[in-house]
């Protein structure tokens, strides 16, 4: 076969091209599904704290780093679907901002990195095989919102010091967390005498019935048990409480600011912040199953004393004292 002088260096000449071209390519940016059981309107609140903490390992949305968001809108059951979702967008990393979240991702994969932020022990939950040495895909951040749940009731005893019927309103949709918050009220009520009724709600229907029965047995307080349906009618039930009169505790301060008594928990935008950091390492090659799950160790008490004093309620000196902030 021959080759004409002009031809061979023509071939030559692009031959010599293809590594500048490749060289050329921008990098492929990296893709985050994040996926959570709220709705939007309320998840988008949360993530400042996840992009600061994505910044802190270099990392921008819409820059480098491109995120894929998915909200099951309170529908528990339309988690498994959205994991499989991102898992068929073959994203670099998945960030679920709950435990069913986390759960459903888990279930959907078993290569793609997860950063978890959970409020159970995610030993238990099955997530890690440890909290020092995750293995397999996962890692993340445990925020104690579920073992918080004898602290935040003897606050509430404390700022009701007469209650003795209290009311535990739980999701039944969420069953793992409901089964395991309502076994901790169960043991942290006993300790303090109280006597704990579950009053069950899922819907804003639901939430409704909820308070006509507490109003029916006449309930001294609510504790409210941490979930995402819970959180996205924030002011659906502090509204409530204020307007039958009932002291209610709650597990994030995000109630609290809409006029809820009181809140005891994780500081919400460390943990989420570190989730951030986290997602950034590993998406600059670590491995999650060698990243130790972090435990939250910053909490706070935040009361509202306007609601206290709508409740009728004098908060004592010495619970004042302890309060990391108090809303006027």
């Amino acid at each position: 076969m021959r080759i004409r002088r002009r031809e061979l260096i023509t071939l030559l000449g692009g031959a010599a091209t293809w590594p500048l071209a490749a060289r050329a390519q921008p990098p492929t940016i990296p893709v985050i599904g994040f996926l959570d059981s709220v709705s939007a309107d309320f998840g988008v609140r949360n993530l400042r704290a996840y992009r600061q903490g994505l910044g802190e390992e270099g990392y921008t949305e819409g820059q480098n780093v491109t995120i894929e968001y998915r909200w099951a809108e309170g529908h528990y059951d339309r988690l498994p679907e959205l994991a499989a979702d991102l898992v068929r967008r073959r994203v670099n990393v998945i960030i679920p901002g709950s435990t069913p979240a986390a759960l459903a991702a888990k279930a959907a994969t078993t290569t793609i990195p997860i950063v978890f932020g959970v409020g159970e022990d995610p030993v238990k939950l099955g997530l890690v095989a440890s909290l020092s040495r995750p293995g397999g895909n996962t890692t993340g951040i445990n925020f104690f919102i579920g073992e918080l749940a004898a602290k935040r009731l003897g606050l509430l005893r404390e700022l009701v010091p007469t209650a003795f019927r209290v009311a535990v309103l739980v999701n039944p949709t969420d069953p793992v967390r409901t089964e395991s918050n309502v076994k901790d009220v169960d043991a942290a009520a006993r300790a303090l005498g109280l006597q704990v009724q579950i009053v069950h709600a899922s819907t804003i229907v639901g939430i409704d019935a909820a308070f006509d029965t507490l109003v029916r047995d006449r309930a001294d307080a609510l504790f409210v048990v941490p979930d995402s349906f819970f959180n996205s009618r924030r002011v659906q039930l502090a509204t409530f409480a204020a307007r039958h009169l009932i002291p209610a505790a709650y597990g994030q301060r995000d109630f609290v600011e809409v006029g809820g008594l009181m809140s005891y928990g994780t500081n919400l935008d460390s943990a989420r912040r570190q989730v951030g950091i986290y997602t950034g390492r590993i998406l600059k090659g670590a491995n999650p199953g060698s990243l130790p799950v972090i435990q939250s160790t910053t909490f706070e008490l935040v009361i509202n004393l306007s609601t206290a004093r709508l409740l009728g309620l004098t908060v004592a000196p010495t619970v004042l004292a302890r309060a990391d902030e108090v809303i006027e």
